[in-house]
């Protein structure tokens, strides 16, 4: 496993120009960046030895400069319904940080996680039951793509940051990881294949805007009323609805790009005729789709889904008054679906 040194820089979180910067300044051709950098985010290198064209001595020079993030996987879990794995992968401080490989038609789809750990209190989700232990690093975000990328032997084509933690809370490695992972020197997936969720940090999703980037904003909603989501949501008690609302509306004059709005349909909590009523008159206002999600039950928070007919029946009330909405297809309800719920119990196994 690749280590992290705070003493040594992390060369994959490294733009390609900073990379040719740093070589020069070790007195390498600069040319030597952009084969390292292919290395690294075309070729998914492991490690330094892996680069056959840069010479032992390069090598040697890197090792002693640079920390190196390679994943390797700790547990995998296998959907026997839909194929879908989740993978829970060690870092090198010991933490673990999990993410989700889902099949679709339209192409193979991660999932990856932005932090270890969640402080954003939501009630109904796992990623938030054991607090925030700390960022993750463009690198560590980049490699959950790049190991399962290695590991199903298939190309990822959309990659959704909405596993546990809340990418604008770490908003400036979320950013680099964004611009490393569409660079066309790298992987180089379109941004517009690529969708950042948050629940709800107004400011952050304004400077998202100016960002300059091509990707989808999905805002976790999850209550049509302030008085809800604060129930459900502490964030909610911070950034009104009138605030998300605004924020939404300059991100799409911003970037053309439409929003989504995620909605977890909890049972007898926020999935009646109200509710829908309100959703609607949120959503007519914007350009936007409703992503209905019927949530993965979680022991610890008490909430449960709805049954399929329930989940049709809010989604007609959405479009008998004229909003985009779909009704998410469940992945990986056989396994710890919902965010956060593997990491949780591999840590309870850990402390009992």
């Amino acid at each position: 496993m690749g280590t992290l040194d705070d003493k040594k820089k992390d060369i994959k979180s490294m733009e390609l120009k900073e990379l040719e910067e740093d070589m020069a300044a070790i007195g390498e051709k600069t040319f030597r960046a952009k084969q390292i950098y292919e290395w690294m985010h075309e070729k998914l290198a492991e490690d330094f030895g892996q680069m056959t064209n840069i010479g032992k001595g390069l090598q040697e020079k890197c090792r002693e400069r640079y920390s190196y993030t390679s994943f390797q996987v700790a547990q995998v879990q296998e959907s026997a319904l839909d194929g879908t794995k989740k993978f829970l992968f060690g870092l090198a401080d010991g933490n673990m940080v999990e993410s989700v490989w889902m099949k679709y038609k339209h192409g193979n789809s991660v999932c990856i996680s932005s932090q270890v750990g969640c402080r954003m209190g939501c009630k109904f989700c796992a990623s938030t039951l054991d607090g925030l232990e700390r960022n993750l690093l463009p690198s560590e975000m980049l490699e959950q793509v790049y190991a399962i990328t290695r590991l199903t032997g298939e190309r990822v084509s959309h990659v959704v940051v909405m596993g546990t933690g809340e990418p604008l809370d770490n908003y400036g490695n979320v950013v680099k990881f964004l611009r490393l992972l569409t660079d066309g020197n790298g992987l180089h997936i379109s941004q517009r294949n690529i969708t950042v969720s948050t629940c709800g940090l107004a400011p952050k999703m304004r400077a998202l805007a100016e960002e300059g980037l091509q990707i989808t904003l999905a805002l976790s909603l999850h209550g049509a009323t302030d008085e809800k989501r604060q129930k459900l949501m502490p964030v909610a008690k911070q950034y009104s609805l009138a605030e998300l609302m605004d924020a939404c509306a300059y991100y799409f004059e911003r970037t053309g790009r439409r929003l989504t709005f995620e909605y977890s349909l909890m049972a007898g909590v926020n999935d009646g005729a109200g509710d829908a009523a309100r959703l609607a008159g949120l959503a007519r206002g914007l350009n936007c789709h409703v992503n209905l999600i019927p949530i993965n039950p979680v022991k610890e928070t008490g909430f449960r889904p709805g049954t399929r007919k329930e989940a049709m029946q809010f989604q007609e009330l959405l479009e008998k008054k004229g909003v985009h909405v779909t009704v998410r297809r469940e992945m990986g309800r056989d396994i710890d679906g919902a965010c956060g719920q593997l990491r949780h119990r591999h840590m309870k196994r850990g402390r009992s």
